[in-house]
Order: structure tokens, then sequence, then C-alpha cells
């Protein structure tokens, strides 16, 4: 997801087609994209170990779903982007079950 994410940085920095939207409803999609990064690079610093490094985990994946859900195959431009957005859902996907799975099998 982190290479996925670089890569749609650097499309909006150099406006290369198809880049991400400038601003969309929540703010900047720049300073998404980086708060999306960071955490995905602080659960990468953490391993995914303990509460804090699978909170980043959750974190790095719900920043991710913003650029990356279920809602981009309404988008004009899926047929542009379907690739980096079937890639970070499996990735998403790979990310949150194990959480899910270690939540609940505690319970």
């Amino acid at each position: 997801m982190i290479i996925l994410q670089l890569t749609m940085l650097a499309a909006l920095l150099f406006k290369l087609p198809p880049h991400p939207p400038d601003v969309i409803p929540i703010g900047g999609m720049g300073p998404v994209i980086g708060m999306s990064l960071s955490a995905a690079c602080a659960a990468l610093v953490f391993r995914g170990e303990g509460r804090s490094g699978k909170a980043l985990i959750l974190c790095a994946c719900l920043l991710a779903a913003i650029s990356y859900g279920p809602q981009k195959f309404f988008d004009p431009a899926i047929g542009l982007v379907w690739p980096a957005v079937v890639t970070a859902q499996l990735a998403i996907i790979a990310l949150v079950v194990p959480i899910g799975r270690a939540m609940f099998a505690r319970n």
C-alpha cells in the first residue's frame, strides 16, 4: 500500500494522468495521502505488534480506503484506476482480516 500511495502522490504532484483530484470533500488529497503514508510507515515500524501496531494498521487501512475504497467503483475514472483500486482493496483485506480474527478469537 505504501508504494501504491507513493505512486499516486507522485502522479498528483506531477499531474500525470490518471492522477487523484487536488481536492476531495474532506480536504486536499495531498494531505490525505500524506496522513495515510505516515500511518502505514508507523505501522511498519511497529511491525503490527501490540495494540499500537494494530491500531496503526487499521488507521492506515481506513485512510487508504478514502482513496481506494468501494466508492471508487462508481468513479468515472475507474477504467483507468481499477488496478490500483483492486490491489489496494486486497491489501486492506489482507491487513484487516487477521486483526479481526485475533480480536474475535480472544473473546
